[in-house]
C-alpha cells in the first residue's frame, strides 16, 4: 500500500463531514479505497480518487476557474494522482499550482473543504477537494489543460459554474 492510500484513508477517516451527504460520500470513497489498491490511480477503468483546489483570493473576494479543456466547463484546478504525490493535500496544491501557474499556493486549512463524485470521459472521479489561497499580488498563468483561467468575483460564480463549484465555493467562504 502506497503512502499516498494511506493518507487518502487517513484523511477521508478522520474527516468531519459537514452534511449526511457528504459523510455518505465519505463512506463511498472509504469503501471504493478498501475494495480497490488501486483506486488512486488513473489507471483503474472504475474511477478513482482526484484532488483539487479552489483557488482563492480573499482580499479582492474572487476565485480563480479554469476552462477545462476536455469538459469545456468552468471548474476549480485539480486532476489525478501522480506516484510522487504522497498526500492528498499536495496533490491538491500540485495540481493548483500546475493548472494556475501561480506558486506558493497555501491550503486555507488542511483537511478537504467537500467531495464530489462525477462520470468524466476517462472514468468516476472521487474528487477530494481543498480550498487554496493565493499569494499577495498573484499573476495566473493559463496551462495546456485549460481552454482559458479567469478570476471571476464570489458573486460572479454561479453564473458560470455548476453547483459543485457553487457548493465548493459556498463552503470555502464559510472557512474564510
Amino acid at each position: 500500500m502506497s503512502a499516498l492510500h494511506k493518507d487518502a484513508v487517513a484523511v477521508l477517516d478522520g474527516w468531519d463531514a459537514p452534511d449526511p451527504g457528504q459523510d455518505a460520500l465519505r463512506e463511498d470513497y472509504l469503501a471504493y479505497l478498501a475494495a480497490h489498491p488501486d483506486g488512486l490511480w488513473k489507471p483503474c477503468a472504475t474511477g478513482h480518487i482526484t484532488a483539487g483546489a479552489l483557488v482563492v483570493d480573499p482580499p479582492r473576494e474572487r476565485v480563480l476557474l479554469t476552462l477545462h479543456a476536455k469538459l469545456r466547463m468552468w471548474l476549480q484546478m485539480g486532476g489525478h494522482c501522480e506516484a510522487e504525490d504522497t498526500t492528498l493535500a499536495r496533490t491538491a496544491l500540485r495540481e493548483g499550482a500546475e493548472e494556475s501557474g501561480i506558486e506558493g499556493l497555501r491550503l486555507l486549512v488542511p483537511r478537504p473543504v467537500q467531495l464530489d463524485r462525477h462520470l468524466t470521459p476517462c472514468a468516476w472521479h472521487l474528487d477530494v477537494q481543498y480550498a487554496a489561497v493565493a499569494p499577495p499580488g498573484a499573476v495566473e498563468a493559463i496551462s495546456d489543460e485549460s481552454l482559458d483561467l479567469r478570476w471571476f468575483g464570489y458573486d460572479e460564480v454561479a453564473d458560470v459554474a455548476d453547483d459543485s463549484v457553487n457548493s465548493l465555493l459556498a463552503r470555502t467562504r464559510a472557512l474564510l
